[in-house]
């Protein structure tokens, strides 16, 4: 494909922009990190919402370039070799984004592998984890009566958080005085862990002090902050 035209999604979400990266979003974590991301590296980008309650994410055009159906997407008019780009998975994105923007990956590559090991410790396990937890606290599970997957969750949750405070003690950001695609990863689940989900007390969070301070730094930085509303959803 030469241009944004010839992808099937920009027939659904026309791009307004079509020298712009096209965003194909909704404001849960896994959308807002890659929002922050483009807000921080101040690269160029038009969101389109993806409303889950009209099923967008479930139309041809989506699937096209998402056929596993989840957000977010993005088709970047200026990929690898002047062509344009469709891609999917917030992590690979993060990544692609921190490449093609030189911005929060350390340019040492022991220190972009460590950063790209804790972008996947989100990817791999806080992400499902807390996810899963959410859906036993706040969502359909609350009506299963057996205790144990919720149990599991939460002994999960509260594992993953020993990890990241563990690893936070002494340091302001993931990988120490640099902010990185790992903490822009993470601090979006940790708010709707805390928030959306209501289940900081259920996880003992005041428990993780390390895991808070980073949280008050992280979740109050601009870029993030406006990230929460990208795109924004449907009145």
């Amino acid at each position: 494909m030469t241009s944004l035209a010839d992808f099937p999604i920009t027939k659904r979400w026309p791009a307004t922009n079509p020298d712009a990266i096209q965003l194909y979003s909704l404001p849960t974590p896994n959308g807002i990190k890659v929002s922050a991301m483009l807000e921080e590296t101040g690269l160029a980008y038009e969101p389109h919402l993806v409303d889950f309650g009209k099923n967008d994410q479930m139309t041809p055009e989506f699937l096209s370039l998402n056929p596993n159906n989840k957000i977010p997407a993005i088709l970047d008019p200026h990929g690898p070799g002047g062509k344009p780009l469709g891609l999917f998975e917030s992590g690979a994105i993060l990544e692609y984004l921190a490449e093609k923007s030189g911005k929060f990956l350390p340019a040492d590559p022991t220190l972009k592998w460590e950063t790209i090991g804790w972008l996947h410790f989100q990817m791999g396990g806080v992400g499902p984890m807390f996810g899963q937890l959410g859906f036993f606290t706040k969502f359909a599970g609350k009506e299963i009566e057996d205790p144990r997957p919720r149990e599991r969750y939460v002994g999960e949750a509260k594992r993953l958080l020993a990890v990241l405070d563990k690893r936070l003690t002494g340091r302001e950001w993931i990988m120490g005085s640099e902010y990185t695609i790992a903490d822009i990863a993470i601090l979006p689940w940790l708010r709707a862990l805390t928030g959306f989900y209501e289940a900081g007390e259920l996880v003992g969070i005041d428990n993780f002090p390390a895991v808070k301070a980073w949280m008050d730094r992280g979740l109050t930085r601009p870029a993030m902050v406006k990230a929460f509303n990208i795109p924004a959803r449907s009145a």
